[in-house]
């Protein structure tokens, strides 16, 4: 990456002037020059009120002018603020990046641009990727810093109520519904609630569980966040900058719970969303809450947003004869700790992340253990491997590096991931040899993406060595293969070869349904199948349904991690605060236009 220079910045905003002079233009002859054939337009709602990536030159300058002429585009200019325009390496090829903003008809929003030359039009400098994203709706700007409320509600009435009384008075809901209730109170549940206040949009978060931050608590005893502290801040509130690079999930949970005070989020613990339906008339859900006291209230919000995350229903798999045995079995969501099998012998079927952690957690407890694998797995280390897709966040400002982060078509993130892949194998070369050598099988992903499109596109599939491969590699936690047990008995596992692997605890790391089964189970199988797949990438190269407009008005979805809850939920938020302000309409579904 090199210092800013006058030539690059000048390239970069030569290109800004030709680009808007070419959107006001009538016709296309303006816009041909400034895309490179093997170009990459993504908006983020800007333009086309979309999440979409359209591929190729001739396919932008196709797209790109009516989207233009609906949102009227214009005041592009490098952000002074951002980064500078720099030379950058980005999915194996060198560019020019800046970094700009631009309004609409009726938004603000951040850009990226990537030059690089175009070898057929005598090395003219030409858009190799674009992003359009919109970040605010004029009119509805997030109050925060010089334009934060000055609390004239409460601060100079000493006879009315004070702060405490508004808050507990917003958060009983006792005469209102909320605009948007919100499932799920986790990292997704969260970021959307707190980006919807600022939007100010009224938004409760119901979670089951008692106290708030109980989703992380409530995992196993040894749980610490895999990815590193700088990628993981929620909106607004940065960790502290003393954290540790790896978060504890109880230090995680604790922050929640601040979090949600600090943010003034409403948010009813001990609360069961049992479902509802959509009443189509009025535009609002019918929902039915229950909450441990033994009440039940109904609301009727306008939205609903399942931020349950993607480990919702556990995935139980029919093995046969496994009621034949005698020991403990669970999934391992409901495992917490090793203390209490010491000296005892555990099989973990499963060879993902949980897998791999219950197994290291077990032998250290002094259990004898098995990891049994079901199917190929990627490894790869913790450090530095893992630790390659969040490279750029080790410099720069986090708005920065989340709009680069936004800013990367399916198709170059994708080789991007198989430049790292390649790269963590030779870093992790010792580690994958050994595991190979004791029958490990072994793969790294569909085409070589690695582990975050295996996260992607089904949830798991790998794990981030913290030390159990090592474990595994020599022998002190033992390995099977699935296809080679044959049944299970009263005593354990019986192998083909006629060994019985002797077990009181089997635990099923085998990861969670679908989240579509939980749409099945709170809305009924009509709603499942309108709404279709959540999770995985659809025809669109973006993720299904996932912070997009379903094809249901008003049911919305958000999982993932900290970073991804951190980005999607502002696109999310400004969504639903365009529908709700009457800017777009809301019987649409993942195509609409500007009212």
């Amino acid at each position: 990456m090199l210092d800013k220079t006058d030539d690059i910045s000048v390239a970069a905003d030569n290109w800004l002037v030709q680009f808007e002079d070419a959107l006001a233009s009538p016709d296309d002859v303006l816009l041909k020059p400034l895309f490179h054939p093997d170009s990459h337009w993504r908006d983020v709602l800007a333009l086309s009120w979309n999440i979409q990536t359209v591929n190729r030159g001739f396919a932008i300058i196709e797209e790109l002018p009516a989207h233009a002429r609906r949102s009227r585009p214009n005041c592009f200019r490098i952000d002074a603020d951002r980064a500078a325009p720099r030379r950058v390496m980005r999915a194996g090829t060198q560019a020019i990046e800046a970094i700009f903003k631009f309004e609409t008809a009726i938004g603000r929003g951040h850009g990226i641009v990537r030059l690089i030359p175009d070898a057929a039009d005598d090395n003219r400098l030409k858009a190799w990727t674009l992003l359009t994203a919109l970040e605010e709706l004029k009119g509805f700007e997030e109050q925060q810093g010089h334009t934060r409320p000055r609390g004239k509600a409460y601060s100079r009435d000493f006879r009315g109520p004070n702060w405490l009384d508004l808050r507990k008075a917003s958060a009983d809901y006792a005469d209102r519904d909320p605009d948007v209730l919100v499932v799920g109170g986790g990292q997704a549940g969260l970021a959307i609630a707190a980006r919807l206040k600022q939007l100010g949009v009224d938004a409760l978060i119901v979670d089951r569980e008692a106290r708030v931050g109980d989703n992380w608590r409530k995992r196993y005893h040894a749980l610490t966040l895999h990815n590193q502290v700088q990628v993981n801040h929620l909106p607004y509130m940065p960790f502290p900058p003393n954290w540790p690079v790896y978060i504890p999930k109880d230090k995680l949970a604790n922050w929640f719970e601040a979090y949600v005070d600090a943010m003034e989020l409403n948010f009813w613990t001990g609360t069961e969303f049992a479902g509802g339906s959509y009443d189509e008339a009025s535009g609002r859900w019918n929902v039915e809450l229950r909450r441990t006291d033994g009440t039940t209230r109904r609301m009727q919000p306008r939205h609903v947003v399942m931020a349950t995350g993607v480990s919702g229903i556990p995935s139980l798999p029919d093995i046969p004869q496994l009621q034949n045995f005698a020991g403990k079995v669970m999934h391992s969501s409901h495992y917490e700790d090793g203390e209490d099998w010491a000296g005892k012998r555990a099989l973990v079927i499963g060879t993902g992340n949980s897998g791999h952690d219950i197994a290291q957690d077990l032998h250290s407890s002094g259990a004898e253990v098995t990891l049994v694998q079901r199917s190929s797995t990627l490894i790869t280390n913790i450090e530095p491997s893992a630790q390659l897709a969040y490279a750029a966040y080790n410099e720069g400002t986090l708005e920065d590096n989340d709009l680069i982060a936004t800013s990367m078509p399916l198709a170059l993130a994708k080789r991007s991931h198989v430049l790292m892949t390649e790269q963590s194998k030779e870093l992790d070369k010792p580690l994958l040899d050994g595991l190979a050598r004791v029958g490990f099988k072994l793969d790294f992903g569909d085409g070589g993406t690695g582990w975050q499109f295996k996260y992607l596109t089904r949830g798991g599939g790998y794990y981030f060595n913290v030390g159990c491969s090592d474990l595994v590699a020599s022998g002190a936690i033992k390995l099977k293969q699935f296809s080679d047990i044959e049944t299970f008995v009263r005593e354990g596992a019986r192998l083909r070869s006629g060994e019985t692997v002797a077990a009181d605890l089997i635990v099923l790391a085998t990861g969670y349904r679908p989240q579509e089964e939980l749409v099945r189970r709170l809305f009924g199988d009509a709603m499942a199948a309108k709404v279709g797949p959540i999770w995985g990438f659809g025809d669109g190269q973006e993720l299904r349904n996932m912070y997009t407009r379903t094809p249901q008005p008003g049911l919305w979805f958000i999982a993932g991690s900290l970073a991804q809850c951190r980005i999607n939920s502002r696109y999310l938020a400004l969504q639903i605060k365009a529908i709700e302000a009457g800017l777009l309409p809301r019987d649409v579904g993942p195509v609409a236009a500007l009212k």
